[in-house]
């Protein structure tokens, strides 16, 4: 059930003492609320602190006022990239000195032991942070948890793998830095939540994207057992088959050998050659590299030591951190990122054979496109299915190896505004209504909107605080079963067959399976 807020005033003792020293934090826009922002949870990750694992946090004498956002990490700052406007983007000041997070709580008194739910970004592991508008804690606080966010290295200087750096690490790894970056922050959840009403026994990792897919690598890496209990996937590559994510390079060998070309490339003929390049040079584009926000060249690897394999294969072997898991994807994932140029009927069909081959006639029969229109709904509806049929059968192949429970959704509402029609339930759109942030965003939401984030962000809170999303006044959500049905969540709270028809739903299941 959805947890009260506690108190009017919020009541935690101040100063509050964590690893460093003590630390005060603000009231929030709520006097319920306390937020403690930027507090340091390692070391500055600078000097021979460049492309190393994070290091213990630096004491500090006095306290800390903890009332401002730190530095988000080195990246390149856009106001909006439609149709992700403002409220979804990083804003402020950049720095390698960037490993600081955010605690929103409403707890009575640090003796409470409240839900925390932990909260990763998403940015296609190159850019985002802990300060984008519609990560803001206070929404979920106000619901009863105590919500932790937190940075994490991204782009060259959170993923840069290279034979040099691997010769001189403890593990002969190298790479994974912003993943070591995510561990440590959640062994300082371990260490320090409690302080602030949270039961570091209650933890759910959450994340939308990249963060998403961080959550998965978390959930495959042994380094992070014991840390978290309960795992949410927004959009983050819950998949099978072709889908499955695999981002990046598949082996280290791989990554150390990008990284070494990349270096090259800046001039850098040695690692500290390399490191002795300000942040500025490392971040000019390279000849051949397109740059980008989409641009996944540097992002987690495989390294034998915090990630033993592709998430999806650690699960497959049963090796996996066994927590019960809340995931989904949205009604309009491609909103932004759709194909070059318009979707036409004989575009379509090609695309159709070049990637079915021989069942490309069974498939334009399930998805006919006689005409431009058609095919660009065709197009929309095919990737939803396929993606659905993928993210079903992921959990199917979950139960062989897991004792615990999957939750799967789709997500249907448009969010406001006027790109609407354009991007409908694009990717992200869902973050404002499960993080209760509405009140982030300029844009013209309705009633319905407001009753959308309250049952989105009661189903969150639901599940933070008891594994289950269920409670009172909302749509039942079954845990995923051998009926291939999955929730919906938003304009409509009901549970719908998977790719509708039996006729789709095989053709995926034989497709991604083959």
């Amino acid at each position: 059930m959805v947890m009260a807020a506690g108190s009017l005033a919020a009541a935690i003792q101040q100063p509050v003492k964590v690893e460093g020293g003590l630390v005060s934090g603000v009231t929030g826009k709520d006097p319920a609320v306390l937020v403690f922002k930027g507090i340091p949870f390692a070391a500055p990750p600078v000097g021979d602190g460049r492309w190393s694992a994070p290091r213990p946090v630096v004491a500090w004498s006095g306290v800390h006022t903890a009332d401002k956002f730190s530095a988000g990490c080195i990246q390149h700052i856009a106001m909006e990239r439609k149709p992700w406007t403002y409220e979804f983007m990083t804003h402020g000041d950049i720095s390698e000195d960037c490993l600081y997070l955010n605690v929103w709580t409403a707890a009575g008194s640090a003796a409470e032991r409240r839900p925390v739910f932990v909260y990763i970004y998403g940015g296609g592991f190159s850019e985002g942070s802990a300060q984008v508008p519609v990560y803001d804690g206070e929404g979920l606080a106000k619901k009863g948890l105590v919500v932790v966010t937190f940075n994490y290295r991204v782009g060259v200087l959170g993923y840069l793998a290279h034979a040099e750096l691997s010769a001189e690490s403890a593990h002969h790894v190298s790479g994974n830095y912003g993943m070591l970056d995510q561990l440590a922050a959640l062994r300082w959840v371990q260490e320090n939540i409690g302080a602030f009403g949270g039961d570091r026994k209650r933890v759910t990792i959450a994340g939308q994207s990249a963060g998403g897919m961080s959550v998965h690598n978390l959930t495959a890496s042994p380094m992070a057992k014991g840390l978290f209990q309960r795992a949410i996937v927004e959009s983050g590559g819950s998949s099978v088959g072709p889908s499955a994510m695999r981002l990046g390079a598949h082996t280290l060998a791989e990554a150390e050998a990008q990284g070494e070309k990349f270096a090259e490339a800046k001039g850098a003929h040695s690692l500290r050659e390399l490191r002795a390049l300000s942040w500025q040079k490392l971040m000019e584009p390279v000849p051949g590299d397109s740059g980008g926000p989409a641009r996944l060249s540097f992002a987690p690897v495989p390294d034998g030591y915090f990630l033993p394999a592709a998430a999806v294969d650690v699960i497959a072997q049963g090796k996996q951190n066994d927590v019960v898991t809340l995931t989904g994807a949205n009604k309009d994932e491609l909103g932004g990122f759709g194909p070059q140029g318009p979707v036409t009927a004989e575009s379509f069909a090609k695309q159709a054979r070049q990637r079915y081959g021989d069942a490309a006639d069974q498939f334009l029969k399930l998805y006919p496109a006689g005409t431009d229109e058609e095919a660009k709904t065709a197009q929309s509806q095919s990737a939803r299915d396929q993606a659905l049929v993928a993210m079903y059968l992921w959990a199917k192949m979950r139960m062989k190896t897991a004792k615990t429970n999957v939750y799967e959704y789709l997500w249907d509402h448009t969010l406001p505004g006027p790109d609407a029609a354009r991007f409908g339930a694009f990717h992200t759109s869902e973050v404002p209504y499960v993080l209760n942030t509405l009140y982030m965003s300029d844009r013209p939401f309705s009633e319905a909107d407001r009753r959308i984030a309250e049952a989105m962000s009661s189903y969150w809170v639901n599940f933070a605080a008891t594994g289950d999303p269920n409670g009172k006044g909302l749509a039942e959500w079954r845990s995923v079963g051998e009926k291939p049905e999955i929730m919906e969540v938003g304009d409509k709270m009901a549970a719908i067959p998977v790719a509708g028809s039996g006729e789709k739903f095989a053709f995926f299941k034989s497709y991604l399976l083959k």
